[in-house]
């Protein structure tokens, strides 16, 4: 009777402190100059990939395979001065939108500084996208401390009447719109819609893109920038409307704090969030960081699909 005692003892021991299944596909194999915060990745003409990410004046990675990659530079190795006002002298600049439209390379980019509103969206350009080869094209659009949003976090989505926009967001109000003079590529009216938000708690980093009837606005919900504690998360909304209303799988506007979870912090990987979907050869791919135990910043690649209700999933 006590060996049976103690048989199930150890059963029941084994049960309560097993591992917990791994809930999401863990990011797939990259190689070399991983290092990244807040990446965005196009693919060139050349089937090579172009990588922009927070950094000294904006840093750049190249990778030929999306495997190995390595350091390629900054957009302005001469510095940006007319983000100083925003930044009180510090190079960093955050959180780029990178894409490739009518034979140049486009970038949105943010300059701020860490918790506050005095913030503002720049655009830069280049046929390349090589280090050096950038165009400053002016500022897109700013917040004061006195406004209810955050300019930061930029993304380009032109929706299928050829129409540009740019949404953008962090805590504040949420997550917001403005549109976009396609020629230019800055601000063609006064006016700013509202697409999500959580009542002031965190939600950052929209990115939209359209797939089948439905354009669908990937963000990062909860706390960045923790290292090994950070607790970012990838929610997702739907709408038939570029410009929303954007819903969760269980019908919550995201306007209400709604958002379906579609990547969360797991094992050791730590706080994956400010996505970006690249459409690839092989299908759709979601772009983000993450952390490791360590604190330390990784590039993270994972396949994309949609399911039978046309839902993304990872896979």
């Amino acid at each position: 009777m006590r060996t049976i005692a103690l048989i199930f003892t150890i059963a029941l021991t084994i049960v309560v402190t097993a591992s917990p299944a791994v809930a999401y596909p863990l990011p797939g194999r990259v190689t070399g100059d991983v290092s990244v915060h807040d990446p965005s990745v196009v693919r060139r003409a050349d089937g090579s990939y172009l990588v922009a990410h927070t950094g000294t004046n904006i840093a750049l990675k190249t990778s030929t395979d999306r495997i190995a990659f390595r350091n390629a530079g900054s957009v302005f190795p001469g510095g940006a001065s007319w983000t100083t006002p925003y930044t009180n002298g510090d190079r960093n600049l955050w959180a780029p939108d990178l894409s490739y439209r009518n034979g140049q390379h486009w970038l949105y980019y943010s300059a701020s500084t860490f918790g506050s509103n005095r913030s503002a969206i720049f655009l830069a350009t280049s046929p390349s996208g090589n280090s050096g080869t950038w165009t400053h094209r002016g500022l897109v659009v700013e917040s004061r401390t006195s406004d209810d949003f955050n300019a930061i976090d930029p993304d380009l989505a032109v929706d299928d009447q050829g129409r540009w926009w740019l949404s953008f967001g962090s805590f504040w109000s949420g997550i917001k719109m403005v549109a976009l003079n396609p020629s230019t590529g800055l601000r063609s009216d006064s006016s700013i819609r509202s697409l999500a938000g959580r009542n002031g708690g965190p939600i950052e980093a929209p990115n939209i893109v359209k797939r089948g009837a439905y354009y669908y606005l990937f963000v990062s919900f909860d706390y960045c920038c923790r290292g090994a504690s950070s607790t970012y998360r990838v929610m997702v909304g739907r709408s038939t409307s570029v410009t929303g209303p954007y819903v969760a799988r269980n019908g919550t506007a995201l306007t209400s704090g709604g958002g379906t979870e579609i990547l969360a912090g797991q094992g050791s990987v730590h706080g994956p969030g400010h996505q970006d979907v690249l459409a690839d050869v092989d299908g759709d791919l979601l772009i983000y960081h993450y952390y490791t135990d360590t604190g330390a910043s990784r590039l993270g690649v994972n396949l994309l699909a949609y399911d039978s209700a046309g839902w993304p999933f990872l896979r």
